[in-house]
């Protein structure tokens, strides 16, 4: 039978009528130039005989097995000889196109031209600012060629959850979009200090959403940068992007918008799904949360603590522990922080030489250590030498549960005499920005020690819940 237009099967090495010449790029043909440099010349020139473009959905059959979805933009680091397609599940599949691969346009894309994106709209209810940072979150599908795309306006930061609107009037901005791995102080500063205009100009809260792999260590800087906070600030993200159907991005920020809306809490948290399934999310404290998993939607947990609350995504908020509440007054960012300051995992055989460079060359310095909180005794010398010439060392756990107590060993002992600062039950990335931001606000050695001891934003439990 003949087939319609725009269905025709090109197989590789097949006679084909007289066609326009290979792709060779956008300007020299603006109208097919989705086709990049980076395919072979043979896999070009088939898609090209196809009339295939970015956007369109094919049926490759190769090696005996067929694959039908949305033609995904080619990059320079994918294989010349592989097409991205993308599924109708949601999830992308690389099929290489052999001598024998057959390829069919199943249905042309129609061009569209990209208008920008409206954002929420929720005038007459409670204001709320989104402070886009970057990450999986903050992206957005391109259902024209099915590609994820980094949300680069206030727009596209909140038209994915129209439903937004129904819980508050959204004030969206983009301060930067980065990959969180690239965050460092400058940037926790501009996030505190747009935090805290926002809130004092009458935003009831604050939604960060954020790259998920150095969320706690954000969260935590924000949680001590923001002194006399009377709003919340909740850090979300996403563990699968949008693009996907398990996507956790869509939930997570509506219920970091009612959480805002609809409770009393004024703190510096993570709202994150709390089991795999899509029924609930944890709110976590800023200081006690931790990514758990590489890559399952309930990675994050709160560690030596249990979550303030769960927020049902049908709507229902439950209070699991006490909390800070709403209070008035003026927020204020205070910003300044000691960038000299490293974080050491202790193992067994550490280079003493290492160890003592990095000791000699810094400010302060935080310790993971075994157990109970230790290293080496070969290393206690030079961390009673490192304190006397006005190092800061505090000591954390690797166990992460429990705390540390430098009173049960010697090894311990030996510590608390060389002027080791316990960390308690703090995690260990958590006392590497306090301990930043303690020595940012001061440099008397007495009230840094009394600040790292001091339970300041829920860091330090004083008590514990035994399983």
């Amino acid at each position: 039978r003949p087939r319609a237009p725009g269905t025709e099967t090109v197989r590789e090495g097949a006679a084909s009528p007289a066609l326009p010449p290979p792709i060779i790029s956008e300007k020299e043909h603006p109208g097919l130039g989705v086709i990049p440099m980076s395919y072979s010349s043979r896999v070009r020139d088939i898609l090209d005989r196809a009339g295939a473009a970015e956007g369109d959905t094919l049926l490759v059959r190769s090696e005996g097995r067929d694959s039908t979805g949305v033609l995904m933009p080619h990059h320079e680091f994918s294989h010349p000889d592989v097409v991205v397609l993308k599924l109708k599940s949601g999830y992308n599949v690389g099929v290489m196109v052999t001598h024998t691969s057959e390829l069919t346009v199943v249905n042309k894309t129609e061009a569209r031209e990209k208008h920008p994106k409206a954002a929420a709209n929720g005038k007459g209810k409670k204001k709320v600012a989104v402070l886009g940072t970057g990450g999986t979150i903050a992206s957005y599908v391109d259902y024209r060629t099915g590609a994820v795309h980094p949300a680069l306006s206030a727009g596209d930061l909140v038209a994915t959850v129209p439903e937004i609107a129904d819980v508050c009037d959204v004030r969206a901005e983009v301060l930067f979009s980065i990959f969180s791995e690239n965050m460092n102080v400058e940037h926790w500063r501009r996030i505190a200090e747009a935090a805290a205009d926002r809130i004092n100009g009458g935003a009831e809260g604050c939604i960060i959403p954020h790259g998920t792999d150095t969320m706690g260590y954000t969260s935590a800087a924000l949680s001590f940068m923001l002194d006399n906070l009377t709003r919340p600030v909740v850090l979300v993200g996403a563990q699968r992007s949008s693009d996907r159907p398990s996507s956790d991005a869509y939930t997570n920020l509506l219920s970091a918008a009612r959480f805002i809306v609809d409770t009393d809490a004024a703190e510096v948290v993570v709202l994150m799904h709390e089991t795999s399934s899509d029924t609930t999310a944890a709110v976590h404290r800023g200081t006690k949360v931790r990514k758990m998993h590489t890559s399952r939607r309930d990675a994050f947990q709160s560690v030596n603590a249990s979550p303030i609350a769960r927020v049902d995504f049908e709507g229902g908020i439950e209070f699991l522990g006490p909390y800070r509440q709403r209070s008035e007054g003026k927020v204020v960012a205070r910003t300044e922080m000691e960038r000299n300051v490293a974080l050491l995992h202790f193992y067994p055989g550490m280079s003493l030489s290492t160890f003592e460079r990095v000791l000699n060359d810094s400010r302060g310095v935080v310790f993971a250590g075994t157990g109970l909180g230790h290293v080496s005794s070969d290393m206690v010398k030079a961390i009673a030498k490192a304190v006397n010439d006005g190092t800061t060392v505090v000591m954390t756990s690797q166990c992460l549960n429990g705390t540390v107590n430098l009173n049960v060993y010697d090894n311990g002992r030996d510590l608390v005499t060389a002027g080791v600062i316990p960390g308690g039950d703090m995690l260990p990335e958590t006392a590497y920005i306090k301990l930043m931001w303690v020595l940012g606000q001061t440099d008397d050695k007495n009230e840094v020690r009394k600040m790292m001891i001091t339970n300041l934003r829920g860091e330090l439990s004083e008590r514990r819940d035994i399983a």
